[in-house]
This record gives C-alpha cells, structure tokens and sequence, in this order.
C-alpha cells in the first residue's frame, strides 16, 4: 500500500497516438513529507502521516510545528494517514514525490464530495413521484411512513435531508500519465470532490499494484526552426521571380 495527497485541478482530455480521446482529471501533486510513522509495538497499528501544502508558522500553531519539526519540515495545511503499508520503507521527514506511481497503475482516489444542500427523495433517493394531475394529492411525497402496528416511522426510512458532502472513493481508476515537472498526475475518469479539493491517491484496494499497458499519448511540443538571414533574401527573390513570370504571361 502506498499514497500521496493532492489538489484536485479539473477535468480535461487526452489522445492516444492512435487517436483515441481518454477523458482525464488532473490532479496536483506537491511533494509530500513524512511527518510521522505509526508502529504497532507503540501505537497498535502500521501508518504513516503525510503532510501537504506548506503554511506560514503564523497561520498554525505551537503544536503543529512542533509536530512538523520532528520531520524537520514547515507547518503543512493537511495531515492524513495511510494505514497498511510497510513502515520499514519510510523515514521520517521523508519526501514523497508522483514518481511514486507509475503510467498505467491502477489506483483509488478518495475525496469528499460535492455538497448538493438540502434535497427530497428525488434527487437524494432516486424515488420515484406520483401522478402530476390535480386529484392526485400526491406528487414528490416521501411515500408511506411505516405500518400502524408501530406507531413510529420506522429506522432507516429514506427521507429528505442533507446530500452530497461525503467522504467518497472510487475504485480501479488508471494513471494515464504523470508529469514530474509539473507536479502533475492525469487519473482516468472523474474522482470526487470539487475543485481545488484535496483528494489521496492509494494503491487499489482490488487490484493492488497491478500496472496496465498504456498507448503512448499525443505529444503537443512545438520545435521552432530558426530562420537565417540567407535563406530569407533567397525566398524573398525566388518569389520576385515568380511574380515577373506570371505578368509576362499575362
């Protein structure tokens, strides 16, 4: 098991050199730091604690820099754990990069989710409504309430209330590509959360550290070819030419 934290950026589109359109969400990644590992003689569980986002010391306090300054690291705005994975691997202030993934892993991205307010069964339950005519008296109700024997609604009745605003995961997603320069990763499919959301990025939960073969990406580099002095005066007078040539055949 291995993770990172990052940034949700927004969605875009990638093509393959065969032509195909992957639908992409790109997700900065900032170098993580180790800030603290977990062992089960001291703590009763294997994990480690990353932290991402550096903040300025007058926005944290005594105890957060004390904490980071164990890992000899800055204040960080977010602090998550990983549980499962291998402690010995990790050192603390250890810096944690997206060359930590490779192209075509197959990944888990949680987050949480989009707040939608306060919603009826509809939308939140997918139920369905009664008919729209005049005598129907019954349009986008909550349906029955439970049996009489009761006498109370019984636990469990889907009603309306808050939706959205979840801790989510999604499973088996890909990495189609990683940018190290950018501190970038591209995942396949949409991952939850709005943007600007801190998303973690974990080894799948299914399929472990399972690697697909990925089709090469269109590349969009641009190559300038510098123009010399020289070969602009010769197609400046090759043009000339053609000029006169065409008034002497007219």
């Amino acid at each position: 098991m291995k993770g990172i934290l990052g940034k949700k950026i927004g969605m875009t589109q990638v093509f393959t050199e065969n032509g195909k359109l992957i639908p992409v969400t790109v997700i900065e990644v900032e170098p993580n730091v180790v800030t603290q590992i977990k062992t089960v003689e001291k703590d009763g569980y294997d994990a480690i604690q990353l932290g991402a986002v550096t903040i300025k010391e007058k926005s944290s306090n005594k105890a957060k820099i004390g904490h980071t300054n164990k890992a000899n690291t800055a204040p960080k705005r977010f602090l998550r754990e990983i549980r499962g994975v291998n402690v010995n691997d990790y050192t603390l202030g250890q810096v944690i990069s997206a060359d930590i993934f490779t192209k075509g892993e197959i990944v888990d991205v949680s987050g949480i989710s989009k707040g939608k307010g306060f919603q009826g069964v509809i939308k939140r339950h997918n139920q369905s409504r009664g008919p729209m005519g005049h005598g129907s008296q019954y349009h986008r109700g909550v349906g029955s309430m439970g049996t009489l024997l009761p006498m109370h609604v019984l636990k469990g009745k889907k009603l309306p209330g808050h939706m959205g605003n979840v801790a989510t995961t999604i499973q088996n997603l890909e990495v189609v590509s990683i940018d190290l320069e950018n501190n970038v990763i591209l995942i396949k499919g949409n991952v939850p959360g709005p943007k600007k959301s801190l998303v973690m990025i974990k080894t799948s939960v299914k399929k472990g550290e399972k690697v697909n073969e990925m089709e090469e990406l269109i590349s969009y580099e641009v190559i300038e070819e510098e123009a010399t002095v020289e070969n602009t005066a010769e197609e400046a007078v090759e043009e000339v030419v053609a000029t006169e040539e065409v008034s002497t055949e007219e």
